[in-house]
């Protein structure tokens, strides 16, 4: 067992027919010790990656020693369908970074073949004893599989088997996470276009559409089936159109609504609810976003409500900071922002964590986030219980910040800037919210479905004096002493090198495009 295993020995000696010499019988056998060997350390490493997963607090870890190993059994076509088959029975429903997990290791093991995806979809009908563990887990694997696969293969995956069982899973009697893991892989199929058109045709097929009775759970106090909600919402925006049915966002009401989470400056798989103050994360990557409001001076709070109770960074970001989605690069990985970890219990600042000593968050749980730039100090509670005073990145930031959080996959919650009264109100300072001091226009309000945006994109025709960055203001100023052109004078007062060959901007020109004079300013 465990480090003795080789998984070339697995496949020695093959007890052919029943009809071997006492020489093949023995080595049967020990075949058959083998491969139950295999199945015990597949589960045991599957089990020390889940304890040891969250307390990883170093941004770039050297992987886990259990991680290593099972990349070395899945190398080969049956450590590969064992590491799945572990996966299925040991991953806990109750764990908050299980599906996270799940991912993880699958995305970390090689490429598997045609013939082991298939063996894993007849998994659906030849399973033994059904359990909601099983059955999320294997949904979960579904969703990876769908998203890793190429074409041909997530179409061959997506048999009629597959399909019914997804479907099937989305009634009102399925465990929860069940039925909302069936809907992440059914979105996940829906990313090729045949497998789209597929579930399309099944789901016309139904008297009444299943995402539509589900999606009423958006507001659930019960925050899986609020989850289940939110994907089915999105879905019926997003690929599963249903013709007559209004998008979500012409139905929302924002009026009350000053301040949203930025759709602009948001990490390309992030899903952004309809009114702008729900995200949530199903991608493998760590997904981040800012609100639309920068504040310099003053003494600000926010809350969030805590929907899933894995990873999230949830806390302030700046103007300056820059985050790397498939990098694992969020909020607090950077010197210019500052973020809360409730599932690890960590703050984390220029890529480094401390503990903190508040609990563990949980659905339902909601977080402060008090930021006082007259005081440099920031502050985080959860449900009302405040934790210490942080400093650290006022060392590096003076002003510029935005609320922000990053999301590992699977994660998901909502944000009050104001809009609503907040739960746990700081009670020992003076503050302000940014519902009640920024405006949005109506414009800036609306959050399209991903493909009316990007049809909106294709349509729109850009001016050939329009700025290289924004694409929206005329491009009149030229950078020294590198002179590249074409950018406004919003975005170049912005910049401190030149986006084009990283030179250092010495000062900036205003050309008139019309006149061969200019004036130069000195930044």
């Amino acid at each position: 067992m465990g480090m003795c295993l080789c998984k070339d020995k697995v496949e020695e000696a093959p007890y052919e027919n029943g009809t071997g010499t006492n020489s093949d019988n023995n080595r049967q056998i020990n075949r058959g010790d083998r491969m139950i060997s295999l199945s015990e350390t597949v589960d045991r490493l599957v089990k020390e990656t889940l304890e040891v997963i969250g307390t990883i607090v170093d941004n770039e870890p050297d992987p886990p020693t259990s991680m290593i190993q099972l990349h070395e059994i899945t190398d080969k076509p049956t450590g590969w369908i064992q590491l799945v088959k572990s996966l299925v029975r040991v991953v806990p429903i109750e764990h908050p970074m299980g599906p996270s997990v799940i991912t993880l290791l699958l995305d970390d093991s090689p490429l598997p073949t045609k013939d082991s995806v298939l063996e894993v979809a007849d998994m659906i009908t030849h399973s033994l004893r059904r359990t909601p563990r099983k059955e999320r887990n294997l949904c979960v694997i579904l969703g990876c599989l769908a998203e890793k696969l190429a074409g041909p293969s997530s179409v061959a995956v997506l048999s009629e088997t597959t399909l019914g069982y997804l479907l099937g899973n989305l009634d009102e009697g399925i465990y929860p996470d069940v039925m909302l893991f069936s809907l992440i892989a059914l979105e996940k199929f829906a990313q090729k276009s045949e497998n789209k058109a597929t579930i399309k045709r099944k789901l016309s097929m139904f008297p009444e559409n299943p995402l539509v009775r589900l999606e009423r759970h958006s507001n659930s106090e019960d925050y899986v089936l609020r989850q289940v909600g939110y994907c089915a919402k999105w879905c019926l925006d997003n690929y599963f159109v249903i013709e007559g049915r209004k998008y979500s966002y012409e139905t929302v009401d924002v009026s009350n609504v000053n301040v949203m989470l930025n759709t602009k400056d948001v990490s390309e798989y992030l899903k952004i609810s309809p009114d702008g103050l729900e995200a949530r994360c199903d991608a493998y990557s760590f997904e981040s976003v800012r609100c639309t409001y920068q504040v310099n001076l003053g003494c600000w709070y926010f809350e969030c409500l805590i929907i899933t109770p894995g990873v999230m960074q949830i806390g302030w970001a700046t103007k300056d900071s820059n985050f790397l989605s498939h990098e694992g690069y969020g909020i607090g990985d950077d010197q210019y922002s500052i973020s809360f970890d409730g599932c690890r219990r960590l703050i984390w600042h220029n890529a480094k964590s401390l503990s903190h000593d508040l609990p563990m968050w949980t659905g339902g749980s909601i977080l402060g986030c008090l930021l006082d730039l007259d005081a440099r100090e920031v502050i985080f509670s959860l449900n009302g219980i405040e934790g210490g005073v942080l400093k650290q990145v006022f060392g590096s930031a003076r002003d510029g910040f935005f609320a922000a959080a990053s999301f590992m996959s699977f994660q998901q919650c909502r944000f009050n800037f104001g809009s609503e009264p907040f739960r746990y109100p700081p009670k020992n300072r003076a503050f302000d919210s940014f519902n009640g001091h920024a405006v949005l226009k109506p414009q800036d309000k609306i959050v399209l479905p991903r493909h009316l945006f990007l049809e909106q994109l294709r349509k729109l025709s850009v001016r050939e004096d329009s700025c290289t960055l924004c694409f929206d203001m005329k491009g009149t100023i030229r950078i020294e002493p590198c002179k590249h052109r074409g950018f406004c004078t919003n975005c170049a007062s912005q910049l401190q090198y030149c986006p084009m060959c990283r030179g250092e901007i010495i000062a900036t020109v205003q050309e008139e495009l019309d006149s061969p004079s200019s004036e130069e300013f000195i930044t």
